[in-house]
């Protein structure tokens, strides 16, 4: 389950990086607390050319008549993404990159607890995580692709969402062929830091930069 990002890296910064077109309405970073329903900043190609764009982080099938007609969909499960109908058709055609600099996940404490975590790359780059989307309407809605967690995060957490290296963004995207589902497979070890953090990131409303400063608490 991959539920609460964050974004620290500029938007030129990352537009630049992807080789991509910067939207105008793409929300301004620092952004310490990403949560669903919110715009995440999305990679998508189309005629060879890339475009950085926000969308609503929760996919809408084309058949809800609104936004809340079923559940909301956050993550969508590699081992069943291409035969789920909400997933089957935007997997094929309509892969896209969900950007972030780190995300949260919660363990279960001894007393039953959730305890927050803050995960990033160990190099400090953002991430590039592998995601489908959908139009709804007028709205451009995503959904990340999750995997059974490796060694990184088995820890903390039996899921985490899809990574998509630099050399494999024309892969996912669509510019170099098929085999996408090849590159469906966990972070290999040492490629991801984590780090406790305050229970404030619990709230969906919190906000700042000490929501990934690192705690024991």
């Amino acid at each position: 389950m991959c539920g609460r990002l964050t974004l620290t890296h500029p938007n030129t910064a990352l537009a630049a990086l992807f080789d991509a077109t910067l939207a105008n309405d793409l929300p301004d970073s620092p952004r310490f607390n990403i949560c669903p329903t919110q715009a995440v900043p999305v990679v998508t190609s189309a005629s060879g050319l890339r475009h950085l764009a926000p969308m609503r982080w929760g996919l809408v099938p084309s058949w809800y008549k609104t936004p809340t007609d079923g559940p909301l969909i956050l993550n969508a499960r590699s081992d069943t993404v291409a035969e789920k109908p909400a997933f089957r058709e935007a997997i094929r055609q309509r892969r896209c990159l969900v950007l972030a600099s780190g995300f949260y996940e919660w363990s279960a404490g001894p007393d039953g607890a959730r305890l927050p975590w803050y995960i990033t790359r160990a190099d400090g780059q953002p991430m590039a995580l592998g995601g489908l989307w959908q139009a709804w309407g007028d709205t451009r809605t995503c959904a990340v692709v999750t995997l059974q967690a490796g060694p990184n995060l088995d820890p903390i957490h039996d899921r985490e969402p899809l990574m998509v290296n630099p050399q494999d963004w024309p892969l996912w995207l669509g510019e170099a062929g098929h085999g996408a589902a090849l590159l469906m497979r966990p972070t290999p070890a040492g490629a991801l830091r984590a780090h406790r953090v305050g229970r404030a990131v619990n709230s969906n409303r919190a906000q700042g930069p000490v929501l990934i400063e690192e705690t024991a608490d």
